[in-house]
């Protein structure tokens, strides 16, 4: 094992970078440079003591933090009447997404695609339009787990 590997805040760095927790990856940068001033948590044997953040594994949540999404990366383009958005999902979960089209005019109707199945590294495509112009656009995300 090497030398920096030994100490105890290294090996939840590292863990929290490999696991992609910012969360975790956050307490540990802030608890190490509080050692690095010299005024570090420690308990009666001298040994620092770590924050609950820096040991919950990334997938869990405590109350008040945010969960990671795994969504896909979505760009929508609104052209006249028609929006067309572009979702690439890079992550290893499929992402069902939705693109959903609300129209300026009242007496136009407002558009919902079907829902759209994204796997791991896959590209979609999804498009809706109005008769006039579009008062805005957005998509929902579903993923599955």
């Amino acid at each position: 094992m090497c030398a920096p590997c030994r100490h105890p805040l290294a090996t939840v760095l590292i863990a929290a970078v490999l696991l992609g927790s910012p969360v975790a990856a956050a307490a540990a940068l802030a608890a190490a440079a509080a050692l690095a001033a010299g005024k570090g948590p420690a308990g009666a044997d001298g040994r620092e003591r770590l924050s609950a953040a820096a040991l919950r594994p990334s997938g869990r949540t405590a109350e008040g933090e945010r969960r990671r999404e795994y969504r896909a990366g979505c760009r929508t383009e609104i052209e006249g009447s028609q929006a067309t958005v572009y979702c690439h999902n890079p992550y290893p979960v499929v992402d069902r997404v939705r693109l959903h089209v609300e129209c300026e005019q009242w007496w136009d109707l407002d558009a919902d695609t079907r829902p759209v199945e994204i796997g791991p590294a896959q590209t979609a495509e999804l498009t809706a339009r109005c008769w006039k112009t579009i008062g805005r656009a957005w998509v929902t995300h579903d993923v599955v787990r």
